[in-house]
């Protein structure tokens, strides 16, 4: 049964990565190809549409995990998932920013993408994957990953006031459900969530970086 079953698993999760793979270098292509055209000012509108379905679909990935077709824990992947969704539609979306920050984002993103779902189309796929790619999926993200949340913060930080102004998701008294959300004070609490959050994942980042590499130079 379980022979039968991991086929259609590699076939599928090799389609899945692959694919995201490929929307991730679009994502960088418009990102790059705009930065020097036309600046900084234009990256979000011209990378938009495939940064968005690159980003929702991994939502998948919380699929996958709790139907048993990757070995990844709920409770690492979806704190990811869900600050990446938070800011792709929460702010990116909802508030649209022409700032540079937005460019360091997607650039930081995107290349932690590419090699991510490199090395896991490489392992799906063929059963294996080339020494230099397990060194760049363990180790990109001692660079990319303040770069991404410097962004993040510094983004949700430049909507502030935009959110403020427009009250754009928020619920005011009185209503029938007797419930007031200020999305405004939302925004400054995800912020404050990455004061704890980010040491702690950066960390976890650093011990799985060492046991991968560990392990790796034993075999």
């Amino acid at each position: 049964m379980a022979a039968s079953f991991s086929l259609p698993r590699r076939l599928y999760l090799s389609l899945y990565n692959w694919t995201l793979l490929f929307g991730w270098c679009q994502v960088l292509y418009f990102v790059l190809k705009t930065l020097k055209e036309s600046g900084h000012e234009r990256v979000y509108n011209a990378a938009e549409k495939p940064f968005l379905l690159a980003q929702t679909a991994a939502l998948l990935e919380l699929l996958h995990g709790l139907v048993g077709l990757v070995r990844s824990p709920i409770t690492s992947t979806l704190p990811q998932i869900g600050s990446r969704l938070y800011l792709t539609w929460g702010i990116l979306w909802s508030f649209p920013e022409s700032h540079v920050l937005v460019t360091s984002l997607l650039i930081s993103w995107s290349i932690t993408e590419i090699i991510r779902y490199s090395f896991f189309g490489f392992k799906e796929a063929f059963g294996f994957y080339p020494p230099w790619l397990l060194w760049l999926r363990y180790s990109s993200f001692i660079i990319f990953y303040p770069i991404g949340i410097s962004s993040e913060v510094g983004l949700i930080y430049i909507a502030l006031p935009f959110i403020k102004a427009s009250e754009r998701y928020c619920i005011r008294m009185p209503n029938k459900w007797n419930l007031s959300i200020d999305y405004f004070y939302g925004a400054i609490f995800a912020m404050a969530i990455y004061v704890p959050g980010s040491p702690h994942l950066y960390t976890y980042m650093l011990g799985q970086r060492k046991k991968a590499l560990s392990k790796s130079k034993i075999e």
